[in-house]
């Protein structure tokens, strides 16, 4: 009697709490705790706790004279700023979960990447969606609080307290850049991409918390805008050379992404250098933590050769990049000259071209490819 084995259905679903429950329904669950602050701000009881993580705290323009003229509401630092940041980072991993589910999912149906350049498209996908709303956001704000035309308020006026706006992008900001590390476990990131990935998002933290904690404010929010510019034409030319694949296409926007980064490097770092060096030498040096005074040559300084560190690092790794992509393109010219020895060793070498070539198609198409081989093996049989 021959027995048929019921097929096993792969729609069912993962038991609750398990790792592939977590990272399928994480989202749902990030917006579930959010929710529950919400709804905390409703109740008469817990409104003043769950307003604490939803509104901006540390408000230094509040006036208690009922017929004083309108001011714009200005703000400093303090402890209550952590509580902003763990709820916008719930929302940032719920905003990140929409984007790559009903947009970047999407779109790379259609192109049918293989699994390498799918996980570049994306990685790079999000982060210019990133960098090109804080670039606008950012040059928004600068805009509004006229920090290039009254550059020299920046050093004369300092500290200055923050805007609603500036203070929100500093809050979505650390916010974004805390998201990165849970990240990593919900997009099932590969082991050899963690570590650059931790190294990205730790350096972006550090600078963005640094530059908030000691009162740095408005020249933060420039050089981050100029960051941010460069590396989003870099992402824009990856994209391009990815969706598009065509050498004129991709030329075109690497070389225009490739100048614009070498620019911002060294506009940031004269940027840095006329305020700390030269702007924050001309007001006394002070040290007070109660009225957020850090003007004092260890930390100017400090400050201006991290600044320039960074972007010596960051040169170092341009140049490091185009020398392997002149090898890569380089590379045929070579392989053409030794063809006879490779026909020599196609033999051997036979199942490790074809694994290789597989890792270069879709998804779809590898799968395919693997079947018709198998049905040739049994045929020859």
């Amino acid at each position: 009697m021959v027995t048929i084995k019921a097929r096993k259905s792969s729609n069912k679903n993962p038991p609750i709490l398990s790792h592939e429950f977590i990272i399928q329904n994480h989202a749902d669950i990030v917006s579930c705790v959010a929710m529950v602050f919400v709804i905390g701000l409703m109740v008469q009881i817990t409104s003043p706790w769950a307003y604490i993580f939803i509104a901006l705290q540390h408000n230094v323009s509040m006036t208690e004279e009922v017929d004083a003229p309108w001011q714009p509401v200005k703000f400093t630092t303090g402890w209550k700023d952590a509580c902003a940041v763990f709820f916008y980072f719930l929302i940032t991993i719920v905003m990140h979960a929409v984007v790559q589910e009903y947009i970047l999912d999407k779109i790379s149906k259609k192109l049918h990447l293989s699994k390498i350049k799918l996980s570049k498209f994306n990685v790079s996908s999000q982060l210019l969606v990133f960098y090109v709303l804080s670039s606008v956001w950012g040059i928004d704000i600068i805009m509004r609080d006229n920090l290039l035309l009254e550059f020299p308020s920046l050093w004369q006026s300092y500290p200055l307290p923050m805007s609603f706006l500036l203070k929100l992008f500093f809050i979505v900001q650390l916010a974004y850049w805390l998201h990165t590390y849970p990240e990593l476990y919900f997009q099932r990131t590969k082991r050899e991409e963690i570590p650059s990935r931790i190294v990205h998002a730790t350096i972006g933290l550090f600078f963005t918390l640094a530059g908030y904690i000691f009162n740095f404010q408005h020249i933060t929010v420039i050089l981050l805008v100029i960051h941010y510019i460069g590396d989003a034409l870099q992402h824009t030319a990856r994209w391009v050379h990815i969706v598009y694949r065509k050498e004129s296409r991709t030329r075109l926007t690497f070389t225009i992404a490739n100048y614009v980064y070498i620019i911002t490097r060294f506009i940031t770092l004269a940027v840095a250098g006329l305020f700390y060096v030269y702007g924050l030498s001309q007001i006394d040096s002070l040290l007070d933590y109660k009225t957020g005074h850090f003007n004092i040559p260890a930390i100017r300084f400090s400050a201006f050769g991290l600044v320039a560190l960074f972007q010596a690092y960051l040169l170092y790794e341009f140049v490091k990049r185009q020398r392997q992509r002149t090898s890569e393109t380089s590379a045929p010219a070579v392989h053409s000259k030794t063809k006879p020895k490779q026909q020599k060793l196609k033999k051997k070498d036979g199942k490790k071209a074809t694994a290789s070539e597989d890792d270069d198609l879709p998804e779809v198409d590898q799968e395919t490819k693997k079947n018709l081989r198998s049905r040739s093996a049994t045929k020859a049989k």
